[in-house]
């Protein structure tokens, strides 16, 4: 499971409120009763990441140490991997299993890779002009494993665990320098009919474990045919970027997030993915909102397993401000079924 300890853009934390017992009890549910053996926290703040890092150790999970940046620079990138790199060692050290993950899909999120003022601008000019789009896709990834190649070095420097990196799929990345295979790997109806044999392509080429990482579907009628674009349906506010409604009216459907969910599981399953972590548990700043305006149920553009809720808390868990979806009970019996095996 993916955890998520905030995003930071622009000085403004996506989980305004980070309080330390919900993180605890969160956690302790994702392992308790989804039955997850580990978990990839993510997010932007050092402080927040070896916090969750630890609650997780302490409850007997493989932790996979996220550093997570946004719109940041080479520089500022190597200065958050390094300080992460100290906190996931001394998390180590005491006797925990982590795997530092040396960022997430850096091209296109951070600048100094990709020409572009953000990520929509750095994909239009990467990807829309089909002339030169080999050459400036084999330009990315030279510039992507040049700054890996160091950042690894400096990682290994202070963290004495394995190492990997969860890359988009057009990064082509050095994998020698990592422990493990990591790839961002979501299903939308135009792969549909190949995913499987993808996955299985995939594991086959590779000698070191494969990981999947990144991979699930909002909570509206059709995102699965769309996954990895299922959250463009959210209208920012010009003034903070933060989000503020839904472009219209969509059909909540639970069920076809979960069946989504269920599906990519066993495929990664049967098809021997060594670890599969969906994306994710939930977003704080995308809330439920049900008896008003539809285009204000944020949760719906949400990947999140659970639904949050604002100023009250749920009745499935009582003590926590959000209520399960329909995904979150078919991971915990995907994984409840996987676990009589082992």
């Amino acid at each position: 499971m993916t955890y998520d300890t905030g995003f930071v853009r622009d000085g403004s934390n996506s989980r305004e409120v980070f309080d330390l017992s919900r993180v605890r009890a969160e956690l302790a549910i994702i392992r308790d009763d989804l039955h997850c053996t580990a978990v990839h926290v993510v997010g932007s703040d050092a402080d927040r990441l070896e916090a969750a890092a630890g609650f997780a150790a302490e409850l007997g999970m493989e932790v996979w140490f996220s550093p997570y940046p946004l719109e940041q620079t080479t520089d500022q990138i190597l200065g958050f991997f390094t300080e992460c790199a100290d906190r996931a060692e001394r998390l180590r050290a005491k006797g925990a299993e982590v795997v530092f993950v040396a960022g997430v899909e850096l091209s296109v999120m951070n600048r100094g890779f990709i020409d572009g003022d953000d990520v929509d601008a750095r994909l239009d000019g990467l990807l829309a002009d089909p002339e030169g789009r080999e050459q400036r896709l084999a330009d990315v990834s030279r510039g992507l494993n040049a700054f890996l190649a160091e950042a690894v070095e400096h990682i290994r420097e202070r963290f004495h665990g394995p190492v990997t990196y969860a890359a988009i799929q057009f990064e082509a990345v050095d994998w020698d320098l990592f422990d493990f295979v990591t790839v961002e790997l979501i299903r939308s109806a135009a792969v549909a009919d190949i995913f499987r044999s993808g996955v299985r392509t995939l594991v086959a080429q590779h000698s070191k474990p494969v990981a999947i990482t990144g991979f699930g579907t909002a909570t509206w009628r059709g995102a699965a045919d769309m996954a990895p674009r299922s959250m463009e349906i959210i209208q920012n506010d010009p003034a903070t970027g933060a989000p503020s409604r839904l472009s219209d009216v969509f059909e909540r459907d639970e069920a076809g997030q979960a069946e989504y969910l269920g599906e990519l599981l066993e495929i990664f399953d049967s098809e021997g993915v060594d670890s599969a972590f969906v994306f994710l548990f939930a977003l704080d700043n995308l809330p439920h909102r049900p008896g008003g305006d539809p285009r204000e149920d944020l949760d719906l553009a949400s990947l999140g397993i659970v639904k949050v809720l604002e100023d009250r808390n749920g009745i499935t868990y009582p003590h926590m401000p959000w209520e399960p979806k329909a995904a979150f009970a078919a991971v915990a019996v995907f994984y409840a079924d996987r676990m009589e095996y082992v």
